[in-house]
């Protein structure tokens, strides 16, 4: 099994993506960190690398989606608390990003998300129960 997940994102502006997600309130690891591309830590088997796109087409033969025009991948996040995820959407989006839908109540979960600069969608839910039988 698994032991951590690295997702790897390409972004236009590295410095621009470090300084958003640093507003959000994630750190980086410095070991894994150049002028190309930065590990940032969401969690303490999670983590996010943000490659410029020239470095990001090293580790794949395929083009590189451009994230504002067409979606490849929803990260989902599961926060702590109701609460987290509205602190969080917001802090996005004073940070330059920006909600892209309205939040979601389904009792058991409470879900929203944020756009990043480069187009990237990131869900955020909060789970307060067991959801529904069907």
């Amino acid at each position: 099994m698994a032991k951590s997940i690295f997702v790897n994102l390409p972004v236009r502006d590295l410095q621009k993506s470090v300084k958003f997600f640093t507003h959000l309130g994630y750190s980086f690891n410095q070991h894994y960190t150049d002028e190309s591309a930065t590990c940032m830590i969401v969690s303490e088997n999670i983590y996010v690398m943000l490659l410029t796109e020239t470095r990001f087409k090293e580790f794949t033969p395929k083009p590189v989606s451009d994230a504002r025009a067409s979606t490849e991948v929803l990260v989902c996040l599961q926060l702590e608390s109701r609460q987290a995820v509205i602190d969080m959407v917001a802090k996005a989006v004073e940070a330059g990003g920006r909600a892209y839908k309205e939040p979601q109540d389904h009792g058991f979960m409470y879900g929203h998300g944020y756009e990043d600069p480069d187009g990237h969608l990131w869900e955020l839910v909060h789970m307060s129960g067991e959801p529904p039988k069907h």
